[in-house]
């Protein structure tokens, strides 16, 4: 914890060997089917090699071990770290989650869906999106925020990612909700981004700037790529002050976060603050969401509490949330490995993924995390 931008390692892009592994891997599921469907279309061997390359981070290491060496090897490895994440739990998330892979508050009476619609309307919101402004979302994932801003405030939005897979997904539902005239995406690096100095009116990232190896280098990239008097808009994943790092179980819920999310490196509320200053943004917002005092919690889908259920078409979604839908997931994804229909790995991945899920619950209702600090900063004019 703790990094800093002037020791971060920023990895050399090879985007041939990337575009190269995602044909191996996907082949043609980005334009096809999602979740389960897409998940059984993936090749074994590239699979394999994904696997290997993301869990080398994270089997036997546990939190009682853990050393700073551990950790800075994953943060030298950050965006191989993120893309075979996302190239493992992408359809895993459409599956289980939504193609907005983030969370949100609940107010009561509102579906899932509308929520997660809900917290990104406030982002933009609290930016102060206009129409036909020209937009950067960091970490765009398959899209599914981007079009909801584009729609609910009418800009012109691009997204950056570093997962070619999540970009031909999201390109296609693009074109599938003809907001492709409003909508592109880019292949890149969030560390070293492909665009001039000044070239967007605003910047916002849902849950996505955890995955830098430091904050105050991916917000001094922000800086960079906003035009003066620009604002930037993030929901980010922290640490609060109830966080210790001396504690073994706030140790073991922080790690299986990190491993469960792909995150490299999860930092405490005053690092992000100090980095946005650093990074010369002047704060005009900042406040932790999951610390309004919310009937439905932030956490309630992976809860598996069915008594927070707000509509019965949350029902599939909630219901693969409880710990027996997961237990069944698990069976189910472990008998479709043993007869080769479905790659080896993807059970060992979605047990990860309901690691992190327990993890999360923990986090929250001990409050020890957040993943929904707003922190919304202005660049100078001049």
């Amino acid at each position: 914890m703790g990094a800093n931008q002037n020791t971060t390692q920023l990895e050399k892009e090879d985007r041939e060997r990337d575009a190269a592994f995602k044909t191996a891997l996907h082949g043609k599921t980005g334009a096809g089917g999602k979740g389960f469907t897409a998940m059984l279309g993936k090749d074994h061997g590239a699979q394999k090699e994904a696997v290997d390359e993301y869990f080398k981070h994270w089997d036997n290491k546990a939190s009682a071990t853990e050393t700073e060496e551990t950790r800075k090897a994953r943060r030298d490895e950050y965006a191989t770290l993120t893309r075979h994440y996302y190239n493992l739990a992408t359809d895993l998330y459409e599956y289980g989650w939504a193609q907005s892979f983030h969370f949100c508050r609940f107010s009561k009476g509102e579906p899932f869906r509308q929520a997660l619609a809900r917290h990104e309307h406030y982002l933009a919101l609290k930016m102060n999106l206009q129409e036909d402004m020209k937009v950067l979302d960091v970490g765009c994932g398959v899209g599914g925020p981007a079009r909801e801003i584009v729609k609910f405030s009418g800009v012109n939005v691009v997204g950056l990612n570093n997962n070619d897979y999540q970009i031909e997904r999201a390109t296609n539902y693009a074109k599938q909700e003809k907001l492709d005239h409003k909508l592109t995406f880019t292949k890149g690096d969030f560390m070293q981004m492909p665009y001039p100095d000044n070239s967007f009116d605003a910047v916002y990232a849902i849950e996505a700037t955890v995955h830098a190896p430091s904050l105050e280098g991916i917000y001094s990239e922000i800086h960079r790529v906003l035009k003066p008097g620009g604002v930037f808009g993030v929901y980010e994943w922290l640490m609060t002050e109830k966080y210790d790092n001396d504690n073994p179980q706030h140790r073991d819920i922080r790690l299986g976060i990190e491993q469960g999310d792909g995150i490299s490196n999860m930092e405490p509320i005053p690092v992000a603050l100090a980095a946005m200053k650093a990074a010369g943004f002047t704060l005009e917002a900042n406040e932790d969401l999951a610390d309004r005092p919310d009937e439905f919690p932030w956490y309630w889908p992976l809860s598996g509490d069915l008594r927070y259920m707000q509509s019965i078409w949350d029902f599939p979604t909630l219901v693969r949330m409880t710990h027996i839908g997961r237990g069944l997931v698990h069976r189910f994804v472990g008998a479709l490995e043993m007869i080769k229909v479905a790659p080896r790995g993807t059970q060992k991945t979605a047990d990860s993924l309901a690691l992190a899920a327990d993890c999360l619950v923990a986090g929250g209702k001990q409050k020890l995390f957040t993943p929904m600090y707003l922190m919304v900063g202005r660049k100078a004019k001049n």
